[in-house]
């Protein structure tokens, strides 16, 4: 038996298929290729659009997939989501759909775009929006290279945006938040009602939650004095008590904690000046709470 797994094409390819290998799931991609290999022979994958994954899903033709919350609600797409994953193109935060406009525009909130025409991909999701704040406005579908539309053939724009620099780059000024999104992995009731597959699909979200959660954390350990040991844990960050185990004899221990990796740079020089040695700093591919 196979899970048929839909993987997004675009802006979230590389990011998707790196959190994929911290988790554990390598695919392979021949250049053109839509079909990767696989090493989990009981995983038969496809590339696809993001904007699309979420009517397959529903439809049925993929038992699972990898998009955005902002594509499951501007498809009105059916389906279940298995879990939240943080994390975009570049970094691991939500992205935002915002109201954007020229910055020297008259519009400061979504009351002044009524009577406005505003051009975006995301059209159901803008005209929830507006409908929400009791706005009329022309929404219209942008093919692309949205951000220069304004102020020649629209007003303002619905665009996504992680730190807003594009934007500012085309002298674009943010009014307001439409809809914050992240990543979800998905089903349908179909496949999760299948017991095999529904804990294949199970599986696979946690090690993906897992690949999330040990990003930025590094594995650290030591060796200390016990005269040291209760000043060192008191300072040391954790996720939880370090692990601490006697060595031979009674004078020595060795601790093994989870560290944020921005906080190494300063903590080592604070071990080893409280006597800390065969100090050792090692990645972390997941941590699973």
């Amino acid at each position: 038996m196979k899970l048929k797994i839909g993987l997004p094409k675009g802006s979230l390819q590389e990011s998707t298929l790196a959190l994929l290998r911290k988790a554990g799931f390598n695919f392979y991609i021949r250049e053109r290729a839509y079909f990767p290999a696989s090493d989990d022979d009981e995983l038969q994958a496809i590339l696809i659009r993001a904007q699309e994954m979420a009517t397959y899903v529903s439809d049925g033709v993929l038992d699972v997939g990898i998009t955005g919350k902002d594509w499951i609600v501007e498809n009105r797409a059916e389906v279940v989501e298995v879990a939240e994953l943080v994390y975009s193109k570049t970094s691991f935060r939500p992205v935002r759909w915002v109201v954007a406009v020229p910055e020297a525009s008259d519009i400061q909130s979504v009351a002044d775009l009524n009577g406005k025409r505003i051009a975006t991909e995301a059209v159901n999701i803008t005209r929830q929006y507006l409908e929400a704040n009791d706005v009329q406005a022309d929404v219209e579908f942008s093919w692309g290279a949205t951000e220069a539309k304004t102020p020649e053939l629209v007003d303002a724009i619905v665009e996504i945006t992680e730190s807003g620099s594009s934007l500012r780059a085309n002298n674009l000024r943010i009014v307001d938040t439409v809809l914050a999104s992240t990543v979800r992995l998905i089903t349908n009731s179909k496949t999760y009602s299948d017991p095999w597959k529904r804990e294949k699909t199970d599986n696979i979200a946690l090690l993906l939650q897992g690949a999330i959660q040990a990003s930025g954390k590094v594995g650290l350990k030591f060796n200390i004095r016990q005269a040291d040991l209760q000043r060192v844990q008191e300072t040391l960050p954790a996720m939880k008590r370090p692990t601490v185990s006697p060595l031979l004899g009674n004078e020595w221990v060795a601790l093994e904690t989870i560290i944020d990796e921005t906080v190494v740079r300063t903590l080592l020089p604070q071990l080893k000046k409280a006597g800390a040695e065969d100090i050792i700093e090692y990645p972390l591919n997941k941590v699973i709470y």
